[in-house]
């Protein structure tokens, strides 16, 4: 009788491990870093997320129209952003793609998760016809969005 409690006792116990376990993977997800940004072309509006990784030559740049391409890179780990590079590309002219614009932001990050309190709203041109982009970031977490 004793074995079989003892043995109840240690699955109860191995379920409840488990249980925790996997409650604790959405909570710290959650806390996770995330980078969200609107932008505008034409009468677009799309929103980009970028998560930290370690390596800025992995994340691809995501075509904005056909007149430009943007990539916002959040360099650092789950716990922490070590810094946030945002680039604009010009894809209608020779060479393309040409970058045009690049700005990197390093902590103390500016309060606030509502886009656009990292970054403001910038405007960047194109250099054929002065077509504009306009973006603004802000740099929350996971639960935030």
């Amino acid at each position: 009788m004793r074995t079989t409690a003892t043995s109840t006792l240690r699955t109860r116990t191995r379920w409840l491990a488990a249980l925790a376990a996997v409650a604790a993977v959405p909570a710290a997800a959650a806390e996770a870093p995330l980078l969200r940004c609107e932008l505008r072309y034409f009468s677009t509006t799309m929103q980009v997320e970028a998560r930290p990784v370690a390596d800025p030559y992995t994340v691809a740049a995501q075509d904005v129209g056909t007149r430009f391409r943007f990539k916002a890179v959040v360099l650092g780990t789950q716990e922490r952003v070590d810094s946030v590079s945002l680039y604009a590309y010009d894809m209608a002219v020779a060479n393309a793609p040409v970058l045009i614009h690049e700005v990197v932001h390093r902590p103390p990050f500016p309060p606030g998760t509502a886009i656009p309190a990292l970054t403001g709203w910038n405007h960047v041109y194109s250099s054929r016809l002065g077509r504009e982009l306009v973006y603004g970031c802000a740099l929350g977490t996971e639960a935030a969005r």
